[in-house]
């Protein structure tokens, strides 16, 4: 075993790169085959996704091969690039910069210190309790009250989905441990106790919303006629919406053997997890609407920015975290 990775887990993410070699070989066969003059915008967005997709999955690799606290760092990072590209869009005033400090410096390290350390007590209640009153109050000290409602709730919502909701995802490491000794055992537990069970948890729920969404895609360009909501997200279609879903559900209950569940429970959980990424990327895409952009950044090339990609994942992770935290545990 490497890490956090065991024969299972090698086995999975084999199956992933082969996916990933199996689009770079049928992008090329595109670039010779079509007429770049006619799809030079459609191949070139090809290209810059499955580069992405490989430094996202080698990224993933590279953390869970060097344990715990290498996965935690690298989604505190994302979280930290999410959250500035969430308040760079957001009305917040020069007023507002030291109750920032708090946002960027202070908070996000402590969440992601409490998911390391395992202490579920506070790792759950810390932000929408503590920081979710203390920041609007920190705000309310420095004496401006243009804008007090809307620049508060940018804040603490950016908190929410992009250092709240991106922490469950490296929290899901330590779920086998709570279902195997307890609820109680898990908030003592050291650094890696969820070992390769933990690490195949995570694989799982990112492998099938991620999944989802490629999935959607594809269904919605092939067969997409009836958009979902077209003021919003044009190109999110009830076709790609229900094949992609399904799809990607199956996806799950076919791996169901890198998990502790079932068929039938690797099923449902997929279902939850697939209907709660579709969710984030159409609240997502609101927000986007609202602020007339069309992603968040450009930090990863035919993706946007950070929060372009990890949308769908932000929704699910403390969905999927919780239930299996209030059932299997």
């Amino acid at each position: 075993m490497i890490g956090l990775l065991d024969r299972e887990a090698g086995l999975l993410l084999a199956g992933v790169v082969g996916v990933l070699v199996l689009a770079s070989v049928v992008t090329a066969v595109l670039f010779r085959v079509l007429d770049r003059e006619r799809h030079d915008e459609l191949l070139v967005n090809l290209a810059q996704r499955v580069a992405a997709w490989w430094a996202m999955i080698a990224l993933v690799v590279g953390a869970l091969a060097l344990g715990e606290t290498a996965v935690v760092l690298v989604f505190l990072a994302v979280a930290l690039l999410g959250l500035r590209e969430f308040i760079t869009i957001s009305p917040t005033t020069r007023r507002d910069h030291r109750t920032l400090v708090w946002l960027f410096f202070i908070i996000p390290p402590l969440q992601f210190w409490f998911v390391w350390e395992h202490w579920y007590g506070m790792f759950s209640v810390f932000i929408p309790v503590y920081a979710f009153l203390f920041l609007p109050t920190r705000n309310a000290l420095t004496g401006e009250t243009r804008d007090f409602l809307r620049r508060s709730a940018v804040i603490q919502w950016s908190l929410m989905v992009c250092v709240y909701a991106v922490s469950h995802v490296p929290a899901v490491l330590n779920l086998p441990t709570a279902m195997e000794h307890g609820r109680e055992f898990a908030e003592y537990a050291p650094a890696g106790s969820g070992g390769a069970e933990g690490a195949k948890l995570l694989l799982f729920l990112v492998i099938v919303v991620q999944g989802s969404d490629v999935l959607q895609y594809i269904w919605g360009k092939t067969l997409g006629r009836h958009p979902v909501a077209p003021t919003v997200s044009p190109n999110k279609t009830w076709e790609g919406f229900v094949g992609g879903v399904l799809s990607a559900t199956a996806l799950g209950t076919a791996l169901w053997w890198v998990t502790p569940f079932a068929p039938w429970q690797a099923a449902a959980l997929s279902l939850v997890s697939c209907l709660m990424g579709f969710a984030g990327g159409l609240v997502m895409s609101s927000i986007k609407r609202d602020r007339g952009i069309k992603d968040f950044g450009a930090i990863l090339p035919g993706h946007g920015g950070i929060m372009d990609r990890v949308d769908s994942l932000v929704f699910a992770a403390p969905v999927f975290f919780h239930l299996i935290r209030f059932f299997f545990t």
